[in-house]
């Protein structure tokens, strides 16, 4: 790791003034940003830290309600109201890594997170991630990167498991920069490759999340989040379902379908969104909506199974939430 320097900023608009300036790095936690500097993947000189600004560690329970964005993914998951109105947010936080890194690691960090695909990891492979001309896991070891959007300028995976419950929540973020403040829907918040390969978002240099916010429930609301990985106790996912779904009167009034771990960013289905709005609640919906979902998947070279994955996981979550 390269020297830098530490600043620990009081308040959150110190923080942006001091993380707008050429070389710095913001750090909430820590457990993603100092994993790349020790790998040689970033070398800022200097890093902001926000560990200890106040107040930015609430649960505000709404309507709607807001959470701030060090509060940690331990806290969400243990949180009995954030449990009983957004279970799927609970399960994503609950099902993150380890104990320890759930205790460490925040909400505005686990959104934020860069990919974890080992090209762009490895200091060795300049990848279209890290500005070079080739992305090595399009003809490489790519059985854990995308099933979609596989013919972008790159196919890593977004990490971020409460991105996927959020999106599907309709959550939008504040945040907090020299320029001032400014809300920004989550549906919105996430970069494609083609638009920039080297981002995964849309914040800008010294612009720093201060809270999510969650729209309250709707009436006849169920939601639910699944994964999938190769190890129970701690791994990443090889895939991610989340479902949101507004049944009255045994049909679907609203759906928000996510797939995680399986694209550059969480991946909202509008097909499978469209099968499921203004039809009859039933398993064979489930299975219709589950199979529209991944119609349009294109995998790599050695990672077809995700395909199939993704369908029986988003398949089952749907099932459960219209039980």
């Amino acid at each position: 790791m390269k020297p830098f320097t530490l600043i620990r900023a009081a308040t959150l608009p110190e923080a942006a003034r001091e993380a707008s300036r050429p070389g710095s790095e913001v750090k909430a936690g820590g457990v993603d940003l100092l994993d790349r500097m020790k790998e040689g993947t970033d070398s800022p000189t200097r890093v902001v830290s926000i560990a200890h600004v106040p107040g930015l560690d609430q649960i505000a329970i709404g309507p709607p309600t807001k959470i701030g964005a060090l509060t940690t993914l331990a806290r969400i998951a243990s949180h009995a109201d954030v449990r009983r109105l957004y279970p799927a947010l609970a399960d994503a936080a609950e099902g993150a890594a380890t104990p320890q890194i759930r205790n460490m690691a925040t909400l505005g960090g686990n959104l934020c997170q860069r990919p974890r695909c080992w090209y762009y990891r490895l200091e060795e492979f300049d990848c279209r991630k890290k500005g070079g001309r080739d992305c090595y896991a399009l003809e490489g070891e790519n059985r854990f990167h995308a099933i979609f959007d596989t013919d972008l300028t790159c196919c890593c995976v977004h990490p971020s498991a409460t991105a996927v419950a959020l999106l599907a929540y309709g959550a939008r973020l504040e945040t907090v920069s020299p320029r001032g403040r400014r809300p920004i829907a989550l549906d919105n918040f996430f970069v494609r490759p083609t638009e920039n390969a080297l981002r995964e978002n849309i914040l800008a240099q010294g612009e720093i999340i201060e809270s999510v916010t969650i729209p309250a429930p709707a009436a006849g609301s169920r939601s639910v989040y699944k994964k999938l990985k190769e190890k129970e106790s701690f791994d990443w996912p090889l895939v991610e379902a989340c479902v949101n779904l507004t049944i009255a009167g045994g049909i679907v009034r609203d759906a928000r379908v996510v797939l995680g771990a399986v694209a550059p960013t969480p991946h909202r289905s509008a097909a499978a969104e469209a099968v499921l709005r203004g039809a009859s609640a039933s398993p064979e919906l489930a299975t219709r909506a589950s199979e529209a979902a991944v119609a349009t998947a294109k995998p790599l070279a050695r990672n077809a199974y995700k395909v199939r994955l993704a369908r029986v996981l988003l398949e089952r979550a749907l099932r459960e939430a219209i039980a």
